[in-house]
């Protein structure tokens, strides 16, 4: 009988930029000619229905004009596109371009695109390089960073992908000029949660300041972009693997995720998330984590915004219970929930333990409530 130890133990870099500003295409271009995708000369541009006549023709035909070879690999828009059907399709279509190791995709537009292309970009020949070209603000806000790449299943959002970081993430501050309102408001859903959990001041300005990010004001929208990304990274870059304290980005995602699949997406994610950090700040306040004040707070800007604070009458609250067990941090059958504590802050519940277990019957009376 023979052994053998196969030693493979290294040392990662997985360190990128963010690069925050206005009409970004050239600067990604020329990022490109000086390196940031290595010798590779074939891209593979991904992107959804709505977002390929406005950024991703226009993506591409500045990387043809570069004398690259490119591609636009588009799928139809919206969450229902983010399933391992369209993950094979696109797969399928870049194998029939002659796509292999030697390419880089290129994810253009919101967290759909940039969910699904990264997860894309992680398992297509092993794994080739990618890069993340925001056109969202809840993209820039959440999706865009921290490498989390998934689709989802009937079941629940997000159970299957991988962490896979991209070279570079480019938000480009004028394509929010594009979106529709509502889905501005979408995007500062998790804006208002990154501000609970880490930064007072932060929301503070949001408060006053939510109006002008809505009317896509040049200096508000660089400012919460900002912020924002300083947020995540900060958390990222101590754990990217989720071992403990990146949970805490998950705040109002246990009711959120169960909310947005029993609407069967009618509710865009930033809209569930709302009603996720609502019920979030009720428990917490019965819980005395925050104040009914601070509770009230928070529950008045998501409404300032216009982003809704209660459970729709077509959603089935018993469904909506036996979902919450689909949730990621659920451990041993057990729900657990993340909690502010104040705005500004987040709880602990030992060494490095940032949720706790939930009684069902603890949720269950604030959603009926709701």
């Amino acid at each position: 009988m023979s052994r053998f130890q196969v030693e493979l133990k290294k040392v990662v870099d997985d360190s990128y930029e963010v690069q925050i500003g206005r009409d970004l295409i050239p600067v990604m271009i020329q990022d490109i000619r000086d390196g940031l995708a290595g010798n590779r000369r074939k891209f593979a541009v991904i992107t959804d229905s709505t977002v390929e006549p406005l950024y991703g023709e226009p993506v591409l035909a500045a990387l043809r004009e570069a004398g690259y070879q490119g591609d636009l690999f588009v799928f139809p828009a919206g969450e229902k596109s983010k399933v391992r059907r369209t993950k094979e399709e696109l797969e399928d279509a870049m194998l029939a371009k002659e796509y292999r190791r030697d390419c880089c995709v290129i994810a253009v537009g919101g967290g759909v695109v940039t969910d699904l292309a990264g997860f894309v970009a992680g398992t297509f020949g092993r794994g080739v390089p990618f890069i993340n070209f925001a056109t969202t603000l809840l993209a820039a806000a959440d999706a865009s960073i921290g490498g989390k790449t998934a689709v989802d299943t009937e079941l629940a959002t997000n159970l299957i992908g991988l962490i896979y970081q991209p070279l570079k993430v480019y938000v480009d501050i004028d394509t929010w000029r594009t979106l529709p309102r509502r889905h501005l408001m979408n995007g500062l859903a998790e804006t208002v949660k990154h501000a609970c959990l880490a930064d007072s001041a932060f929301f503070d300005y949001l408060e006053t300041h939510c109006g002008a990010i809505l009317d896509c004001e040049p200096e508000a929208c660089e400012y919460i972009s900002e912020k924002n990304c300083s947020v995540k990274y900060r958390v990222v870059m101590q754990d990217e693997r989720e071992k403990n304290l990146r949970e805490i980005l998950n705040l109002g995602h246990t009711v959120g995720r169960a909310i947005e699949t029993v609407s069967d997406y009618t509710l865009l994610h930033g809209e569930a998330l709302s009603i996720g950090m609502a019920a979030q700040v009720r428990l917490g306040c019965r819980s005395g984590y925050l104040t009914e004040g601070e509770r009230d707070r928070v529950i008045a800007l998501l409404e300032k915004i216009g982003l809704p604070v209660t459970i729709p009458d077509y959603i089935d609250r018993e469904a909506l219970v036996k979902k919450l067990y689909t949730d990621k941090k659920v451990r041993d059958g057990k729900l657990r929930f993340v909690f502010q504590r104040g705005i500004g802050g987040v709880m602990t519940f030992g060494d490095e333990v940032y949720a706790r277990p939930v009684d069902e019957r603890e949720i269950r009376d604030i959603l009926m409530e709701m």
